[in-house]
């Protein structure tokens, strides 16, 4: 045998060792380093199996996650970005976003960070959209139902039953669930406007805005008291006595 079929094989030989000394140990290999890797889509997972994180692109981005099982998400084939997934597999909130150039010369874009409250939708959101020439940047917060008594799957197929009703039964279906608090609610909007205004809004726990702080792009800035339908009831301004 030569030198190196000797050399080659001592060292396979070494690598059986090794290999079957980890095996009958329980030792772990060490953690494989990278400079850099190319990936469509990374799962973290616990021991057990179950998933944590999601990191994908749009191409094998995931449907939503409801206690282990996956939904279909068509509305997000167009984002790229991360899934936050809980102990029991259901989505917690993630981070998504997109951008190109539409039809019209102008950006479609949109970047949205969220965190969900158990089993529902997102109570507190950082997100950014740009199309048709606007753009618009915002931190919202939102009131949700316990998602244990009802959840965001169970609310979805309960707005999908009352978009069947004829107009009158719906409008009172929704406000059956608005009133025993079912729905989102928005009640904390600071941001931007479309019209380049920077503006603070605070609603009631129905998402009826009741006040609106305002500065406009010339620098105007305003308070605004709302009535419960949103109409200004006082406004008080620098011209304001």
């Amino acid at each position: 045998m030569s030198k190196l079929a000797t050399f080659l094989s001592g060292c396979a030989a070494s690598a059986t060792a090794i290999m079957a000394i980890t095996l009958l140990t329980g030792a772990k290999a060490p953690p494989a380093k990278f400079e850099e890797i190319d990936v469509g889509r990374i799962n973290v997972r616990e021991p057990d199996g179950t998933l944590r994180l999601v990191i994908s692109n749009k191409a094998q981005f995931p449907g939503d996650f409801m206690q282990g099982k996956e939904g279909a998400r068509p509305d997000r084939a167009d984002k790229a970005g991360m899934l936050f997934i809980n102990d029991e597999g259901t989505e917690n909130g993630g981070f998504i976003q997109k951008g190109a150039v539409a039809a019209d010369g102008k950006a479609d874009a949109g970047l949205s960070l969220t965190f969900d409250r158990f089993r529902q939708d997102q109570v507190l959101q950082l997100l950014h959209a740009e199309r048709g020439g606007d753009n618009y940047s915002a931190l919202k917060i939102n009131d949700q139902p316990s998602g244990t008594e009802l959840d965001v799957h169970a609310r979805t197929a309960r707005m999908k039953e009352i978009e069947k009703l004829d107009p009158a039964a719906r409008r009172a279906a929704i406000s059956e669930m608005r009133a025993q608090g079912q729905l989102q609610t928005n009640r904390v909007t600071l941001g931007t406007t479309p019209g380049k205004s920077s503006a603070l809004m605070l609603s009631d726990a129905q998402g009826r805005p009741r006040l609106m702080l305002m500065v406009t792009p010339e620098g105007k800035p305003s308070i605004q008291l709302l009535d419960d339908k949103g109409q200004p009831a006082k406004t008080i301004d620098l011209e304001s006595k």
